[in-house]
């Protein structure tokens, strides 16, 4: 793996698929329109058909809202309890032995590097996401394995839970007015400035927050990360400097992990998620929302 822990490109993959202890999953997750009257801003399409089309031998499939998300909580995609994820984790093969798990995902990395952060939150440092997922994988015209998942037999997993990954909508409207922290909205600019109706609700981003997309810091042509001189370069921009805590968010706690993701593979260390996002802020009349 190159960089920080946490990056693995398309031929170490290669070279070590196969490996006995190495688990690889596919993660991708489909947002879909939902109908009028859902009480969802868009309906979640766990990714098992294409996993099923076309897959990196080996892999796995893990369905982010259908088994590793709070099940008793209207947002999507929340962070569960831990001894939930263990026993997912577990029901998947991996654990605490096991000597890597590669995660990627189709059209964006935002799925892996969601995983990757819940693994990282879980004490789990033995992951590296794909470099340009499957999308890059297939361009090289690497093999692929076609079929329902094989999987692994059930392993223990014990997590070793790591305080400050995820913060909630109250520690989010503290963290705008302190001092030595910022917050970062990975959503597209429109978005920032609430110039385009919001799926989540009321339009506009958290009072005094910068916008890093998350789209920005991907190649879109091969799905790839951008060099990280150039990825630094944005963050910067926007008043992003190592001795800053920074609070990262989107809609629905996916995308922001991209911004994440980058920034610890930059060396920044005071890293967290507001996993509610926006999905919980435009909804919630008592929190301030900022627009233009």
């Amino acid at each position: 793996m190159s960089g920080r822990n946490g990056l693995i490109s398309t031929a170490e993959l290669a070279d070590i698929l196969g490996q006995a202890d190495l688990r690889l999953f596919d993660c991708t997750t489909y947002l879909e329109p939902a109908p009028e009257g859902a009480g969802q801003p868009y309906l979640t399409v766990p990714g098992r058909l294409t996993f099923e089309a076309g897959h990196i031998p080996g892999a796995d499939f893990l369905d982010l809202q259908g088994e590793f998300s709070d099940p008793d909580i209207e947002l999507r995609f929340m962070m569960p309890d831990v001894a939930y994820l263990e026993a997912a984790f577990g029901r998947h093969g991996v654990s605490n032995g096991s000597r890597v798990v590669v995660l990627y995902s189709i059209g964006s990395p935002m799925w892996a590097t969601r995983f990757w952060w819940m693994l990282k939150s879980l004490g789990f440092e033995s992951v590296a996401v794909l470099d340009g997922g499957l999308d890059k994988w297939k361009a090289e015209g690497r093999p692929l394995e076609t079929g329902p998942a094989k999987g692994h037999g059930p392993a223990t997993f014990t997590a070793k839970p790591k305080p400050g990954f995820f913060v909630d909508k109250h520690e989010t409207l503290a963290a705008t007015s302190e001092q030595g922290t910022i917050v970062v909205n990975a959503l597209g600019p429109q978005f920032h400035k609430g110039l385009e109706p919001s799926r989540y609700g009321r339009p506009g981003r958290v009072p005094g927050s910068c916008n890093v997309s998350a789209a920005t810091l991907l190649d879109p042509k091969t799905k790839a990360f951008i060099p990280l001189a150039e990825a630094e370069a944005k963050f910067k921009a926007q008043g992003i400097t190592r001795d800053k805590r920074v609070v990262a968010y989107c809609g629905g706690g996916i995308s922001a992990t991209i911004d994440l993701f980058l920034l610890h593979q930059l060396g920044y260390d005071k890293l967290t998620l507001y996993d509610g996002s926006m999905g919980e802020w435009a909804k919630d009349a008592s929190l301030p929302i900022e627009t233009g």
